[in-house]
């Protein structure tokens, strides 16, 4: 029974893992085969494929279906078949015929049918039932509490700093400059400092007045509570409270500084003049007017007498340091081997070629129909073939001359030879069959591609297609 029981399991396995090689046989078919013209989700060139064997084996014509992808053509002649008269009027194009045996179509049917899924990603989100609704939030008093005593001493702290602020404002209102200058003035900046202390008054009045605060001292429990209970909204009152009492600093702030300067307007205009003199006499070593008679030359010429002033301190230390970058040029460049202008031009053009290549490829995938240009390169024209050979050739044969598709060698063509037209042909399809390729391509691959068949050779096919015609 036992050796059974095994042999059953060895059997089971086996099977298993035969099914799971012939639906990835049958993946790796449909991409080689079949994926050019059809998709797995949604209608392309031909129709969708999922479901098909069902279709036609409820029609009592399951053997027909091989007959049908090695050899459409002769399917619909014989007129043994329902199912390919029904659908061989789906596509402009014939289906072409398939080199596949009955084992490698029922492989693909069988991956077409059951597609690998990919494992759904679980998202956690919060419990959503009708008990959570119910469930009251309260407030973490203790933090409440701290926070209550550091907004608390905040506020002290900035009712000091308003006090200060205001005896040094009364201080310059009341000094002798201030009142005799400005009376006028000083008038408005009490006015001001009158309204501002009213606004603290109301605000202090509305603290200890507000019976929508919610402080209370908590009833004796088994659960330990800090001594006085601070709900959330009395938080966000004195929040509210400090951001005032934050720009009402900065406006006295602003005040004291203007009357500062009032008030000592002139002494800081006599501190620039005398730190301009001071400056000038550094920059210049001008010996003032008044002293110039100790500094007379002896010779005279017509009653005109030659003063013999220093030289500017500033071009002396200009001179200074041009000898100093002299010594200090000569060493870096010639000594110690610096760069020298040439050389330091080539490391520039070479940082720039590298930052123009890491430009241009950051930017190649902006191409489009507009902007596409014709590649000459062999590494690109090579990745084009290879393309070319994986996904075109079933409908225009590998020298390009044609089969369903027409011929790409020759001069005439449907829809233009630039190479800006074939880009948009491949990328968008066209309504004669064509299927797009810009959900398979990116914008550099679909350029390669064009690129590639505009270099393709003559080559004799199929009978040449359309108006346009290639000078």
């Amino acid at each position: 029974m036992k050796k059974l029981f095994k042999q059953t399991i060895a059997l089971f396995s086996f099977t298993i893992l035969l099914v799971n090689a012939h639906a990835q046989d049958g993946q790796a078919l449909f991409k080689a085969k079949c994926n050019t013209c059809h998709l797995l989700d949604k209608v392309s060139t031909g129709p969708m494929l999922k479901g098909v064997k069902q279709k036609w084996t409820d029609a009592g014509e399951g053997d027909q279906l091989i007959d049908w992808v090695t050899n459409s053509t002769a399917l619909i002649a014989s007129g043994k078949s329902t199912m390919a008269d029904a659908i061989k009027g789906f596509s402009p194009m014939e289906m072409p015929g398939q080199q596949v045996t009955k084992e490698e179509l029922d492989a693909i049917l069988t991956f077409v049918d059951n597609p690998p899924v990919a494992a759904p990603t679980v998202e956690t989100t919060g419990a959503t039932t009708d008990s959570a609704a119910e469930v009251v939030l309260k407030p973490n008093y203790k933090e409440n509490l701290n926070t209550f005593y550091w907004l608390l001493c905040s506020i002290v702290i900035m009712l000091i700093v308003i006090f200060i602020l205001s005896s040094s404002i009364i201080n310059l209102v009341k000094s002798d400059y201030f009142t005799n200058k400005i009376a006028e003035k000083k008038n408005k900046e009490n006015g001001n400092i009158f309204k501002v202390l009213i606004l603290i008054i109301t605000f202090g009045l509305m603290a200890t007045g507000n019976t929508t605060l919610a402080m209370s001292i908590p009833e004796p429990s088994t659960d330990p509570q800090p001594w006085i209970l601070i709900e959330n909204a009395d938080i966000y009152f004195l929040i509210t409270i400090n951001i005032v009492l934050v720009l009402v600093i900065i406006y006295l702030q602003s005040q004291f500084k203007r009357l500062l300067a009032l008030v000592y307007e002139r002494k800081r205009k006599e501190k620039e003049v005398k730190a301009l003199k001071k400056l000038n006499k550094v920059l210049t070593d001008v010996v003032p007017i008044e002293e110039e008679h100790t500094i007379l030359m002896h010779h005279e010429y017509d009653g005109i007498r030659e003063l013999d002033n220093n030289l500017p301190p500033w071009w002396v230390w200009g001179f200074a340091l041009t000898i100093v970058s002299g010594i200090i040029y000569l060493f870096y460049y010639h000594v110690f081997g610096g760069d020298l202008q040439y050389q330091a031009y080539e490391k520039e053009m070479r940082k720039a070629d590298t930052e123009v290549k890491a430009y241009l490829s950051k930017m190649s995938m902006n191409v489009d129909e507009t902007s596409a240009t014709l590649m000459k390169d062999a590494a690109d024209l090579s990745k084009g073939k290879a393309l070319f050979e994986t996904n075109c050739v079933t409908c225009h044969n590998p020298k390009g001359e044609g089969n369903i598709g027409p011929n790409l060698t020759d001069k005439n063509w449907i829809y233009g030879f630039d190479i800006k037209d074939v880009f948009k042909t491949v990328k968008n399809g066209t309504p004669n069959g064509m299927p797009e390729h810009n959900s398979k391509f990116n914008p550099v691959q679909i350029q390669q591609v064009a690129s590639f068949v505009l270099s393709l050779p003559d080559a004799k096919g199929k009978a040449a297609q359309g108006e346009i015609l290639e000078k």
